[in-house]
């Protein structure tokens, strides 16, 4: 386990801070990383200064917890959603400015270099990328558990009770495509090329649609609810939490109907409680219930320790878009982030 220690000390830096982090992200162009905290802190951590915590901001942005936490439609800022029923966008240098206030929280908030979403309850706005000017707003059957864009920001998805709504970003005349299932899904993910949607249940499994014929997928034996979710840079494998492992199901060959998962980074007895999937490599961030975080390698499931144990749960991990450097935090308050460009 000491060897865990060394890999973050020799590459990055750590902290512990007030309050439970809740979200992470990476600005558009590498240059800073950042986390939210349950107590409306988002700290700023510049990849030039990764190694020196000292130097790290805190930014006093939320009256409450920090829901959702994207990269902002610019280069280098980020763009969150609080209980404080705010949508704020966080420069690089911690200016904070507030792009909307509502009645209801803002649960969660999504981005491309062109436009920006977020929800309240029932409800998505769409913007344009400055923010301030409404494109649409969509109305859904009920409280949104998740939104996203797709790859190429053409479609829009948000997840609710029983389905998903999909609708075009550029429809003249906004008619929705709806991908039913009945039942609670609290999350969801969209496969980079666009061949399908999954989602996690409230129950402990999956439910997908291939999005050319509406097929539905359904993949279930988990031990928990799966909270975290994300599809490696091509498509191949959806690397999924909720078991002892990263469950990885094939997107390929037909599959994941009718094939097992794949299980990667196994830790016995402790859960994979946060998953995310290197932009540029065949690998997995997973980050589990004890603290450990470990790097696999999808390919030839060879696993890079990042940390050891006893740091708390992790909550949320991201890396830069480039790939050479990620964050994360955990429930018990410790952020961490580590330069895996580094030889040394």
């Amino acid at each position: 386990m000491s060897e865990m220690h060394e890999l973050l000390v020799a590459r990055g830096a750590e902290r512990r801070v007030e309050g439970a982090v809740s979200a992470a992200a990476a600005s558009r162009d590498g240059t800073v990383l950042a986390v939210g905290t349950v107590e409306g802190e988002i700290w700023l951590v510049a990849v030039e200064s990764i190694r020196s915590p000292e130097a790290w901001r805190v930014v006093a942005a939320h009256h409450g917890a920090v829901l959702s936490l994207v990269a902002d439609t610019g280069a280098s800022g980020f763009l969150s959603g609080g209980e404080d029923n705010r949508l704020l966008r966080t420069e690089a240098d911690g200016t904070v400015t507030e792009l909307f206030k509502g009645r209801r929280w803002v649960d969660h908030v999504a981005s491309t270099p062109a436009a920006l979403a977020f929800s309240t309850g029932k409800q998505v706005e769409l913007r344009d990328a400055h923010g301030v000017t409404t494109l649409k707003t969509l109305e859904h059957p009920s409280t949104l558990s998740a939104i996203a864009f797709d790859a190429k920001g053409k479609r829009f998805a948000a997840s609710h009770y029983n389905g998903v709504s999909l609708w075009f970003v550029q429809a003249k005349v906004d008619s929705v495509r709806m991908l039913e299932w009945k039942g609670s899904h609290i999350g969801m993910a969209l496969h980079p090329a666009g061949e399908a949607i999954v989602t996690a249940m409230q129950e402990n499994e999956l439910h997908g649609w291939r999005l050319s014929d509406g097929h539905n997928m359904r993949m279930s034996g988990y031990p928990r609810q799966v909270a975290s979710m994300a599809f490696t840079r091509n498509g191949k494998w959806l690397a999924t939490s909720g078991a002892d492992a990263v469950v990885m199901w094939p997107f390929f060959g037909g599959g994941p109907m009718g094939k097992p998962p794949t299980e990667l980074a196994r830790l016995p007895g402790v859960f994979c409680s946060s998953v995310c999937a290197h932009p540029r490599h065949d690998m997995i961030a997973a980050g589990y219930d004890d603290g450990t975080i470990l790097l696999a390698d999808t390919g030839s499931e060879r696993v890079l320790p990042i940390c050891m144990s006893g740091r708390g749960k992790v909550s949320a991990l991201a890396f830069t878009p480039q790939g050479g450097f990620m964050i994360f935090g955990t429930e018990d308050g410790w952020i961490g982030a580590v330069d895996l460009s580094s030889q040394g």
